[in-house]
């Protein structure tokens, strides 16, 4: 998912979408070949010593975890991370290829791509120029001597692609209002992944924080202080970003998208904070004109007027000095970028850095994304393979069709509503109708830092350029390689990107229980997001407003809190480290209504009603199987409690094992019996979509 605001609209990732609800018919299903044997389903990847209703995941995958291990590079390896190292690769053979051939014609799609790669991959030349791209910037923060100063330099960092201090701001979609486009501010100012690193004192947090003072440290003595004077701007920035930590919202707070909808008139805003003219700044940051503007958490930008005022201006210094730092460390020399994966193999517990080619071919595709798609999509993807999904889309939205009209909690009145909703998705499919050009981005074969200054610049005046613009709703928030996908609330859209599209989620030789298992179930997990804790708030044309009768509404809550109950019980690591069921409520509402979706379409297609085994399992065994081995993987220890703290996903071996412990058909396919330590009674399985 693209870095957004936290304030701005909620993306709910790994999503779908079709303009019409079509009528099944046989001309929609895949009569695929039947799988080859053991090519799709491979016993020697179970763990048959592990009953299948005692942990599934185990039983479908534990040898395949136990013989693939983590890689050094890595913090976790499984499904996702395969798929994604070969995408990796297939982005790496067309970067050679466009690296390899300078001087073609400027502003070309190749020039731009392979210009840009060729300069992320000229190490000596990043390495002979040390931290002198940022001298000038560290020399302008040292002559700050007023809060005003101090105010203007956040605003410069901004415009000029230095950093984002302090807070967010960016211009997004208003969700009450979706045709419009608005100004959006939210919390920030932090550096570590969540508030939790600041404000608990365990051991563990201790350590992190040990880390993080080494790592600020480190910066500074690179750029020129001494141990003494790097050791105190470390205490400063820690101190100052504990304080904004203290003020921020928790993310399970920031996924009630009222709560965090508060719109104000500029003007009023600039009020309630007396040193933060906020007419002043969003003119300053090309953002003037507007009369109004929405804020995610007020009472953080209450308490950061106050820490302005508060905090000496030479403290403020060393902390922009360290946004300079921290947000270029690993675009210098090797040792700030030795430092930088010091400290996130600290938090993450990753052994090795990934080779520089693998990081490079990530980064062009993260700054021109629809460039390098192009010649992806060309040269690797299947036109075939998109009308598959579009058949199987249509599949999915009749059977989550028919499973609304059939919802014995739900009244008639909601149902219309809801089916009017579901009819009004948008289908996205491997790659946009219309590409990004990026108009206006020069990229230059022998400047990788001025690259990636400009790129960041090309797209800050991008977004602010579509204040007063109609809503672009061509536009991807995930590139075509990208092994992912997404719902996107105020567009009522489902999106799924290219990279996604292969083994163990789909393969034209596979049968359907593995595609339904597989892709059908992302789909119907996209799906669901339109009506998980967070989408159902959202109608039929993405405006953020309740279509609910107040009674069903209490229904939908009453089932979604014992979701929250049977995730909270769980446990990563040790005993001590829960799964957050609250935070990750929406994406196991998804996983659950997903599941259940693809499971009713597959039923309808000819395997689904057939008895008929493929290496000796039957087609709701592969279903389920299929499901399992999506999910397979394994993670390092401190990239968990990372996860538990900042992921809204709920760790994989639960993915697979939660949701299916509430559908029947799991129960008659396994035969889980009462003493399976997965089985649950019949009238406590969950069943909300």
């Amino acid at each position: 998912m693209t870095n957004k605001l936290k304030n701005l609209t909620t993306v709910s990732a790994v999503c779908f979408a079709v303009a019409t609800l079509s009528t099944f018919t046989a001309s929609a299903q895949h009569d695929s070949p039947k799988s080859i044997a053991g090519k799709f389903i491979v016993k020697k990847n179970f763990d048959e010593k592990v009953a299948p209703g005692d942990n599934f995941f185990e039983y479908a995958n534990g040898n395949w975890v136990k013989d693939n291990p983590i890689p050094a590079k890595a913090t976790r390896w499984g499904s996702f991370s395969i798929i994604a190292e070969n995408n990796t690769k297939q982005l790496i053979n067309i970067l050679d290829e466009a690296s390899s051939k300078p001087g073609q014609p400027k502003g070309s799609l190749k020039q731009r791509v392979g210009d840009l790669y060729a300069s992320a991959m000229d190490s000596v030349t990043i390495d002979k120029r040390g931290y002198n791209p940022i001298k000038t910037d560290l020399q302008r923060v040292s002559q700050i001597n007023t809060l005003d100063g101090v105010i203007n330099e956040t605003i410069y960092d901004r415009l000029n692609a230095v950093s984002g201090p302090l807070f967010g701001i960016g211009i997004g979609q208003d969700s009450k209002h979706p045709s419009q486009n608005i100004i959006q501010m939210g919390q920030g100012g932090t550096s570590l992944p969540d508030r939790d690193y600041y404000l608990k004192n365990d051991a563990r947090t201790k350590k992190i924080q040990d880390a993080y003072h080494t790592y600020i440290v480190k910066l500074f003595t690179l750029t020129g202080s001494t141990e003494a004077e790097a050791d105190a701007a470390a205490n400063i920035v820690f101190n100052i970003e504990k304080q904004l930590a203290a003020a921020q919202w928790s993310r399970v707070d920031q996924r009630d998208p009222n709560k965090t909808y508060n719109k104000y008139s500029i003007a009023g805003f600039s009020k309630m904070t007396p040193h933060l003219n906020w007419v002043d700044i969003t003119t300053k940051l090309k953002m003037g004109g507007q009369d109004s503007l929405l804020v995610g958490q007020p009472p953080f930008f209450k308490t950061l007027d106050s820490l302005l005022a508060a905090t000496p201006v030479n403290d403020w210094k060393t902390y922009l000095k360290w946004n300079v730092l921290k947000g270029s460390a690993g675009a210098l020399s090797a040792p700030f970028v030795k430092a930088s994966f010091d400290f996130n193999a600290a938090l993450s517990g990753q052994k090795v850095q990934a080779p520089r080619n693998e990081r490079m071919a990530g980064l062009v595709d993260g700054i021109v994304g629809e460039l390098l798609g192009q010649l992806y999509v060309q040269k690797y993807f299947s036109p075939e393979a998109k009308v598959y999904m579009v058949k199987m889309v249509n599949n999915l939205k009749e059977a989550l069709a028919d499973r609304i009209k059939n919802l014995d909690w739900m009244s008639a009145e909601t149902k219309v509503r809801a089916l009017k909703k579901l009819n009004a998705f948008t289908v996205k499919i491997a790659y946009p109708d219309k590409w990004q050009t990026y108009d206006g981005l020069t990229i230059n074969r022998d400047d990788y830092f001025g690259n990636l200054k400009r790129a960041s610049m090309w797209r800050y005046n991008y977004n602010v350029s579509q204040l007063g613009k109609p809503i672009d709703k061509t536009r991807w928030g995930m590139t075509p390689p990208t092994v992912n996908a997404y719902y996107n609330p105020v567009n009522n859209e489902i999106v799924f990107p290219a990279g996604i599209l292969k083994f163990p989620f789909f393969d034209f030789e596979a049968d359907d229980a593995l595609n339904y298992g597989g892709i059908g179930a992302v789909i119907g997990h996209e799906m669901t997001h339109g009506f998980d804790d967070q989408g159902r708030q959202y109608d039929a044309d993405g405006t953020l407003r309740d279509w609910w009768t107040k009674e069903d509404a209490d229904k939908f809550k009453a089932r979604a809190n014992k979701v929250v109950e049977q995730y909270n019980a769980l446990t990563v690591v040790d005993t001590a480290t829960h799964v957050n069921g609250r935070l990750t409520l929406g994406e196991n509402l998804a996983d659950l209504g997903g599941l259940n979706v693809a499971y009713e379409a597959f039923k309808k297609t000819r395997e689904g009603q057939s008895n008929e085994k493929i290496d000796g399992f039957t087609p709701d065994q592969r279903f389920f199987l299929s499901w399992a081995q999506v999910w397979r993987s394994s993670q390092r220890d401190e990239a968990a409690r990372q996860r538990i703290l900042t992921d809204p996903h709920s760790p994989e071996q639960f993915r697979t094992n939660a949701p299916i412990t509430n559908m029947d058909a799991w129960y008659k396919a396994f035969n889980i019996q009462p003493g399976n330590k997965l089985y649950k009674k019949p009238e406590d399985r969950i069943k909300i979509w």
